[in-house]
């Protein structure tokens, strides 16, 4: 018996919508990270690109649970000494709320190359609940243990 590693030209991918209203930033950032990556394919092979696209719609209705509306904050660096910006989740969740996604799944990824091509080319978040992607026939993804509704 051979172990079985995925070719790029075997790579069947499948678009997922996903609703973030009412779900909590944690555990939404963790499952989309799982179909980004492909691990939740039986063809899971860590060094191909054999994820899924994710569309995720009504970012602005994610929850943050607990005090971390108010405490939580991101931290960037201007590149000069000293001159280190933190901003509060809750400004960054009514100006972009995009954001707060993305970088919640990005955290939850390996930090790779590979990983960069997931979050940029196959995850696409919007605040409101329309999206662009009709034609690609997106599927509703089920965020429990289980696959597709």
């Amino acid at each position: 018996m051979k172990t079985y590693t995925q070719r790029v030209e075997d790579v069947e991918r499948r678009w997922w919508v996903v609703d973030a209203a009412g779900q909590p930033l944690g555990r939404l950032a963790s499952r989309l990270a799982q179909v980004l990556r492909g691990k939740h394919k039986p063809t899971f092979t860590p060094h191909v690109n054999g994820g899924d696209f994710v569309i995720v719609v009504n970012a602005e209705q994610v929850q943050l649970t607990g005090r971390k509306p108010e405490q939580k904050r991101y931290f960037r660096h201007t590149g000069y000494m000293g001159h280190e910006r933190f901003t509060a989740v809750k400004t960054v969740l009514a100006k972009h709320p995009e954001r707060v996604i993305e970088k919640a799944v990005w955290g939850m990824l390996p930090k790779t190359t590979l990983s960069r091509e997931h979050v940029k080319q196959m995850l696409k978040v919007y605040a409101g609940p329309t999206h662009p992607h009709a034609a690609q026939q997106p599927q509703p993804l089920a965020l429990g243990a289980g696959e597709a509704e």
